[in-house]
Parts: structure tokens; C-alpha cells; sequence
């Protein structure tokens, strides 16, 4: 028997730092300790200020998700203080979110992932050749057409939220500008460029053909655009079985129009799905460089542990529901939402799952959007005033590219006197918990193959990258 320890990081085209300690025993990794190293205190920033600095301050903890963290804060914000949305505002604001989320997975999928295969260690494989030309960091035309398609797509983001990233177009009553009828006409041909895009070259065909598929040999049988290239090369590495998760997955539900939402809340698992509680989350300090007591987000407290002490060895607290572990994403929303492929995929719970859901996200994203924007009416209102808070409790639940985030706030005196955030990749990075438990990637690394030469395992970066982490938005 060999081992050995190895110590992964810090990760290239990862956002933030990323720290990843692997026992690995003949050729695979037995356990893994997973540290986000950089704290940042943004929830302690927000003590003492006035509620409303919220919608300023939470977009900065990250330049690529900023949207969902406006999002979050404006959902908090009117939860504390009794303001509903008029259905307009919401549909903007739902618009303003999904092109951001859209954007994410697409940028994920070309300049994220994908990029890891044209790496010189697979030179030799069938498939190689295509994804060199194709995902080359920087060089390859997937990155050229990406950033050009995206940056067409972030158009909406400039006419709705005034600029992006960080706005301040959502707020508790709404959005800050009604879109008139040339504006609707001008988001509605920038969602055909963009579709004609995807269609062109991540699907190959049109949209409608990718999102019926309901089983793997469907999904297997797909042959065109660079999903296909994707699926060719997941089944050559067993990428089907690789990097398999807690097979438990969580959503708060996405986007909040029309008095519910796009895509369901609740909790999958056994071929079921169970009603989401959020009163059941709770965060487990054992394990975290943080001082203090499990709480729930509502009542809990960031206050950092200077020193460093054992047993912690991240920066990142364990978010576990009902007391357990849950992986947060865009396969866990299209599983809880019951798209029929992802849920024939649930109990895979590997990279090739994740990736699928994504593909499946963009799909369906594209086509809520432009439903939406067909959707707006320039004669309505987008705006409720909200009332100051002076003491109140709120929370604000949504959907991020990346899986869940929330927002939990209490106000007292007119000033923040408590605010906590929970992002997807606390919930999927998250170390130990006080039971021994390893957070879903510690949990999904276990098995993963590396070589005796291997310094950062390729099958690890895989794993990694499937989560998409989001370091910056997990340590507050």
C-alpha cells in the first residue's frame, strides 16, 4: 500500500482562493479536506449600517454573481419591511437575473471547464485535437465566440440595470426603470442573437431538440455541437462515474414572478422530492475558523477566529440542512424542478451530471427569457415604495448560476444589527461538520484517481470544476 498527502492549490480559473488537502492511497484520493483561505467579513461590514447600504455592499462580495446578491439583499430587505414586488418590477428584476445566470453557465461551460481537456496530457485521445481548436484558454474559438455572445447578451443588463456588474436597478419595491416598448423590442432581438448563438454552436441545432431528451441513451445519442463534443469525451474519461456527489440536492426555488416561482423550491433525495424548510438550515462552526455557536443563519454570528485554531481548517462554515449535507446547483434546481433528464441523472450525481444540468439550464433559461420579455408591459408599474426599516427580521432566498444563495437580515434601532449569507459554494465547499460528515466536494474527491507524477490531479480538477466555485462569495 502507498501514501501520501498532497496539497492542491491554489486553482487556476477558479474565482478566489481554493485550498484542497488530499490523502490519496494507491493512486486515489481517500479523504479531502477542502480550505477557503481568504476571509473577507463582508457580514461584518454590514454591522451598523443603515438596511439599505445592503443593496450597495452585497453585489461587491463578488463581480460575477453580483446580480443574485442584489437580488437576495432586495428580497431580505422587503421581507423586513412588508413590500411586495408588483408583478412587473418582479419580471424585470427575474430578467435581470436569468441573463446574468445565463451569461455564468455559459462561461463556465467554454472558458471553465471545458479548457482542462485540451490540456497536452490528453494529447493522443480521438477527441483531443477538436477540443485544442475548440477550448484552449484564450486561443481557442469557443473563447472568442463566447466572450463576444456574452458581452451582446450583457446589452439587456446595461438597459434594464443601468450597467453591470454591481447595479442598484432591484430594490425592495421593484426595479428603477420601466422599460418602454423600444426597449422591450431591443431585449427581445438581443435574445434571438443570443440564441442563434447557442443554437450555432454549444447545441448545434435548435434549443427545442435539447431539452425533450428525458434519458441517458437519449443524452448519449446527442451528436451535434460542442455538448456532443462534451458527451464524446465524458464517456472516454467516465466522467458518468466520477466525482459523485451526496445524492441529496437542495433549491430555494428560481426566480419570484407572478406570485411563485419559475423553477421549484424543495430537497430531492430517494427518488422524491420533500418541501424546503429554511427554519432547518443551520451552520456547524466545528470544523471553521470561526468562534461562537451553531445557529441558524437568522441568529448567527461571523466573528473569526484570529488564531486559527483545530479542528478548523477553512474559513467556509458547514450549511447543513435537517442536520446533513445537500448539493446546491443547477443539476439540484433542474432535479427538484423535475426535468425529466435530470432526474434520470440524479442518482448518477457525477461531473457528466453537472455539466448536463447546466447544458439543460441554458436551454430552458433562453427560453424563460424570452417569455418574459415578451411579457413586459411598458404601461404597467415597476416600482412600490418601501417603508424604512426600524426593527424587523428578513430573509431573501434565491437562485444563483452557481445554486443557492440567501440573505438573512435583522434590523434593529434603523441600523443592521445581524446579517448572514449563505452562498452555493459554502453549501458545496463546506468542511467537516461536528459528526465527522465531509462537505459534497470533500465527499465527491473520494475515489478520484492521481498518478504518482500528478501534483493537481486532472480527474481533481474535473471534480472541482464541476461544483464551478465561487471562493470570493464563501467566506464573508
Amino acid at each position: 500500500m502507498t501514501e501520501r498527502q498532497l496539497l492542491v492549490g491554489p486553482f487556476n480559473r477558479v474565482e478566489g482562493d481554493l485550498e484542497i488537502k488530499l490523502d490519496i492511497r494507491d493512486g486515489q484520493v481517500a479523504a479531502a479536506h477542502v480550505n477557503s483561505p481568504l476571509f473577507r467579513g463582508f457580514e461584518m461590514m454590514l454591522q451598523g449600517k443603515d438596511p439599505r447600504d445592503a443593496l450597495t455592499l452585497t453585489p461587491r462580495i463578488c463581480g460575477i454573481c453580483s446580480v443574485s446578491q442584489s437580488a437576495a439583499a432586495a428580497l431580505a430587505l422587503a421581507d423586513a419591511a412588508g413590500t411586495q414586488m408588483p408583478e412587473q418590477g418582479a419580471l424585470a428584476a427575474a430578467i435581470l437575473h436569468g441573463v446574468e445566470n445565463l451569461a455564468d453557465h455559459v462561461t463556465h461551460f467554454n472558458l471553465f471547464f471545458m479548457p482542462d481537456f485540451a490540456r497536452p496530457a490528453y494529447a493522443g485521445r480521438a477527441w483531443h485535437d477538436q477540443a485544442v481548436a475548440r477550448f484552449t484558454a484564450l486561443d481557442g474559438s469557443a473563447a472568442r465566440q463566447t466572450a463576444e455572445a456574452r458581452s451582446q447578451l450583457f446589452h439587456i443588463a446595461g438597459l434594464l440595470g443601468g450597467k453591470w456588474p454591481h447595479t442598484l436597478a432591484i430594490q425592495p419595491g421593484g426595479v428603477t426603470r420601466t422599460p418602454d416598448a423600444r426597449m422591450r423590442i431591443r431585449i427581445r432581438a438581443t435574445l434571438r442573437g443570443f440564441r442563434r448563438y447557442l443554437e450555432e454552436t454549444l447545441f448545434g441545432t435548435e434549443l427545442e431538440s435539447f431539452l425533450p431528451l428525458a434519458t441517458p441513451d437519449a443524452l448519449e445519442a446527442w451528436d451535434t455541437g460542442d455538448a456532443a463534443l462534451f458527451l464524446r469525451i465524458a464517456r472516454d474519461l467516465g466522467l458518468h462515474q466520477s466525482g459523485i456527489g451526496p445524492r441529496r440536492y437542495l433549491s430555494y426555488g428560481a426566480y419570484p414572478v407572478a406570485g411563485t416561482r419559475a423553477m421549484a423550491a424543495g430537497v430531492w433525495e430517494g427518488g422524491s422530492v420533500t418541501p424546503f424548510n429554511p427554519a432547518d438550515i443551520v451552520e456547524d462552526l466545528s470544523h471553521a475558523w470561526m468562534l461562537g455557536e451553531d445557529a441558524h443563519p437568522q441568529s448567527g454570528q461571523t466573528v473569526p477566529d484570529e488564531d486559527m485554531r483545530d479542528p478548523g481548517y477553512s474559513w467556509c462554515k458547514a450549511p447543513r440542512l435537517g442536520g446533513r449535507i445537500a448539493e446546491v446547483g443547477a443539476l439540484a434546481r433542474q432535479i427538484v424542478d423535475g426535468h425529466p433528464l435530470a432526474r434520470a441523472l440524479a442518482d448518477e450525481g457525477s461531473v457528466r451530471a453537472r455539466i448536463v444540468g447546466r447544458l439543460l439550464e441554458i436551454a430552458r433559461t433562453q427560453v424563460l427569457l424570452e417569455q418574459w420579455a415578451d411579457a413586459l408591459d411598458p404601461s404597467a408599474r415597476f416600482m412600490t415604495p418601501s417603508e424604512t426599516i426600524k426593527t424587523g427580521t428578513g430573509v431573501g432566498l434565491v437562485e444563483a448560476a452557481r445554486g443557492s444563495l440567501g440573505h438573512w437580515l435583522r434590523v434593529e434601532g434603523g441600523r443592521i444589527a445581524g446579517y448572514q449569507i449563505i452562498a452555493p459554494t459554502t453549501w458545496n465547499f463546506s468542511p467537516r461538520d461536528r459528526d465527522g460528515n465531509p462537505g459534497p466536494l470533500e465527499a465527491a474527491l473520494v475515489g478520484a484517481v492521481a498518478g504518482p507524477e500528478e501534483d493537481t490531479p486532472l480527474s481533481v480538477q474535473h471534480i472541482v470544476r464541476s461544483f464551478d466555485p465561487c471562493m470570493v462569495c464563501t467566506v464573508h
